[in-house]
């Protein structure tokens, strides 16, 4: 597994195969962090020949399947965070079941906010959809957005169906039919999109994660220019040779980008900019306040404003409050009270 890493920032890599080996070593526990993401792969793929050649540490690298058997960290630098990368073994096929443990290393990946699936370029299907199996029996989405399906339980008066749009699939009867399977016999349903039975489920269940995924085909030095160019069509997808080093670029941007995540720098007053430390944050939380969160629980009590150069500053600098909304590479100054 390959976790990565700013401030408490993972990445990791899950390894699947058809046997485990009892005598690994495995950590199952991750801290919850800001945001993760695993990378799911069968044996002798190239994930450890990733890992040493991305992170410059040393995993071992051999002809035969698991030959990692125990947590192998690794730290790079990317945008001015760090990414710390764990190398460790993995699970094997029916693990969502419990087999091998799977269940443990598996929910490791739910918490995560990227997951990299590491393919080999020349029978990527059968691994993908093996491995998609394997997470999505466990809860987990990938690359979807939660149904936009309003459910709401309530004490009497029958199952509300409201349909804003066509539905090819669902109507009153089946939904009525799938409610009672949970014992849910007056509820309010609003389907807002053409949804189908699988959606609704997965709304009643309320237990699913939503997580983007990328697909890193590798050994790409063993197909043809034509194939590649048909490869880099596919959504979703980074071909790599991470025995070459090839398209590490790419790799690391578009982890970047999915990862959805902002620099924020900050400006003691009467000194320049601190360019080497930035302050990431989430895309979906870059207010102010949450700049303050990160860097302190204590700063958001004494806060008095802030002055904020960049893209999102009306003119600079700007005073703004705890809400103003930042943009990557804003440069910040918080003055307390």
């Amino acid at each position: 597994m390959l976790y990565v890493l700013n401030a408490s920032r993972h990445v990791l890599l899950l390894v699947f195969d058809s046997f485990v080996r009892n005598e690994w070593s495995i950590v199952f526990h991750v801290p919850k962090c800001d945001a993760s993401f695993p990378v799911s792969c069968f044996p002798s793929v190239g994930k450890s020949t990733l890992l040493c050649n991305l992170a410059g540490v040393f995993s071992e690298v051999a002809a035969y399947e698991f030959t990692t058997l125990t947590t192998v960290p690794g730290v790079i630098r990317y945008k001015g965070a760090k990414i710390q990368l764990l190398d460790l073994p993995g699970i094997i096929e029916g693990a969502k079941d419990g087999k091998g443990r799977g269940k443990q290393v598996i929910a490791v990946a739910r918490t995560c906010s990227l997951i990299l699936m590491v393919l080999d370029v020349m029978k990527p299907l059968q691994h993908k959809k093996l491995l998609e199996y394997e997470l999505e029996g466990f809860g987990i989405r990938l690359n979807k957005q939660p149904p936009n399906i309003g459910f709401k339980r309530k004490e009497k008066g029958g199952i509300n169906l409201t349909m804003l749009v066509p539905q090819t699939e669902l109507d009153l009867d089946l939904v009525k039919s799938i409610l009672a399977e949970y014992r849910i016999h007056n509820a309010d349903v609003t389907l807002r999109y053409d949804a189908t039975s699988e959606d609704l489920i997965d709304v009643i269940e309320g237990n699913r994660v939503y997580i983007p995924c990328i697909y890193v085909l590798n050994k790409i030095d063993q197909i043809s220019i034509e194939e590649l160019d048909i490869i880099y069509r596919i959504p979703h997808t980074v071909p790599i040779s991470a025995h070459h080093k090839w398209n590490f670029d790419d790799l690391l941007e578009k982890v970047w980008e999915y990862l959805n995540l902002i620099r924020i720098y900050t400006k003691p007053k009467g000194q320049l900019p601190d360019y080497s430390q930035p302050i990431v944050l989430n895309a979906e939380r870059k207010s102010i306040e949450d700049l303050c969160m990160k860097i302190h629980k204590s700063l958001q009590k004494d806060f008095k404003c802030a002055l904020v150069w960049g893209a999102s500053a009306k003119h600079n600098p700007q005073r703004v409050g705890r809400d103003h909304v930042l943009i990557d590479e804003d440069v910040v100054q918080v003055i307390k009270k």
